[in-house]
């Protein structure tokens, strides 16, 4: 039997694959830092002969292409597709011996017109399939990402290529989707697995549940909610060929520079908690933290092409939101400085402002400004009656259409409120930072904790 190794990339929600047999390897999805790939085939002692990409990535920056040329391996991608590199074009049936096993492409459009699954055939027996962005764990690929013309029709496409993968594999063959961990690419919310067999996905995928296409499409389309923004720049990077990844220390900057840079109005991007921001922080600097969550976010909420340069209290800090950007085209910082603010902000004008919870938030009453910037599908479920909504990442273009006074800015978690409190104090605004969970306001009645449509306070 073969094995099947994965490397997961949870700041994307994604997971790249390894298939190994009889000393060779296959990548299928890398991500753009390939080292992670590359350290684990050195540590095995194995032969990569294969990188097969399911579909061309609107999430991420795929390391394949590079991969494959260091490896001398063959790179495989839907022949329909139209790229700027030499590639092998696979089509519906075609197959790949690696190892001791053999890969069958298997058209499977929906997340992407020309999207391929990749079924493993063990003496001529599916073990395994690599779904990509089709079959998820108990969901499938959103369907909305190539564009508004073609999404019903995808849609429609989607449900009958997992349906062809449940009629094909038998049900113990393992279901390895690339998508589903907590991407965006994620048409809903998946069942939380860690792993899955076609059986499984059968008791319980939606498209495999809901036997009548339009009920499906109906569901399906009726829960898609907004998409980093950062996405628009994928799919043509992967088309061009990316570069090699150049993963080297950014040119280091220092305090005077730093601040030359916050005076320019550019993006210096603080990498520490929410809370020592809170505490204490370089003025016009923007507090996005590292972690699971930091590419999603500074991805979506600042402008594309903006030059970031990146501070925080390690070089660690700095190294590692560094390899989170090349993962979506942000290839070089424009520099780094660590050693907290005591060394890049010296000289600058240092500022603080407090952290709240919702109870709090209750205690304070109607006299105050309370900002939401989640997004409009969870302000649509649920929200405190008289906030004022705005997405965090419109925020920075509509920071005029927040009312005078001190700002109680909130979100789901306190994750996306530290990012827009550091927005509204680098404009000069007063705010308070409300670091909680979203069901703790429904805790407090004076919030008055609506659900139902969204209210009409700008635009939603």
């Amino acid at each position: 039997m073969p094995e099947i190794v994965a490397i997961e990339t949870p700041s994307l929600g994604d997971r790249s694959y390894l298939l190994v047999s009889g000393g060779a390897a296959a990548a299928v999805d890398p991500q753009r830092d390939i080292d992670r790939v590359e350290a684990v085939l050195r540590e095995r002692g194995l032969r990569l002969t294969h990188v097969f990409e399911t579909h061309v990535h609107n999430d991420y920056v795929t390391g394949g292409l590079e991969l494959a040329r260091r490896a001398g391996a063959e790179y495989v991608l839907a022949a329909a597709e139209p790229v700027a590199f030499e590639r092998v074009g696979a089509v519906d049936g075609d197959e790949f011996p690696v190892g001791d096993v053999v890969v069958r492409a298997v058209h499977t459009p929906g997340h992407t017109p020309t999207h391929l699954s990749y079924v493993v055939l063990d003496e001529g027996r599916p073990v395994a399939v690599f779904t990509g962005g089709s079959l998820l764990y108990g969901t499938v690929g959103r369907t909305d990402l190539i564009g508004e013309d073609s999404t019903d029709r995808l849609t429609r496409a989607q449900f009958h290529s997992v349906r062809r993968l449940a009629a094909e594999l038998p049900g113990d063959a393992g279901v390895h989707p690339t998508h589903g961990f907590g991407s965006f690419c994620s048409s809903q919310s998946t069942s939380g697995s860690t792993a899955s067999t076609m059986f499984e996905e059968r008791r319980s995928n939606l498209a495999l549940t809901v036997d009548d296409e339009d009920t499906f499409v109906e569901r399906l389309l009726g829960g898609l909610t907004a998409y980093p923004r950062y996405y628009a720049h994928m799919a043509p990077l992967n088309r061009s060929g990316p570069a090699p990844v150049d993963l080297s220390p950014p040119t280091a900057v220092d305090a005077v520079e730093v601040r030359r840079r916050v005076h320019a109005g550019q993006w210096v991007v603080d990498l520490r908690s929410r809370q020592a921001f809170a505490r204490s922080h370089l003025a016009g600097t923007v507090n996005v933290e590292i972690g699971d969550s930091f590419v999603t976010y500074l991805g979506w909420t600042m402008p594309w092409g903006t030059p970031v340069t990146l501070v925080g209290d390690s070089t660690e800090e700095v190294g590692e939101a560094q390899r989170q950007l090349a993962r979506i085209g942000i290839d070089r910082p424009a520099g780094g400085a660590a050693g907290g603010p005591g060394a890049w902000g010296a000289g600058g004008e240092l500022r603080s402002y407090r952290r709240a919870s919702f109870a709090d938030v209750a205690r304070a009453g109607d006299d105050i400004v309370v900002l939401d910037v989640r997004r409009l599908d969870e302000w649509a479920e649920s929200r405190i009656n008289g906030a004022v909504h705005i997405p965090l990442h419109e925020l920075e273009a509509r920071l005029a259409e927040v009312p005078a006074g001190e700002v109680w800015v909130h979100c789901a978690t306190g994750y996306r409120a530290a990012i827009a409190a550091s927005l509204l104090d680098r404009a000069g605004r007063e705010v308070v930072a409300v670091d909680d969970e979203w069901p703790a306001a429904a805790r407090h009645p004076s919030h008055q904790v609506r659900t139902g449509p969204p209210l009409a306070l700008g635009r939603p």
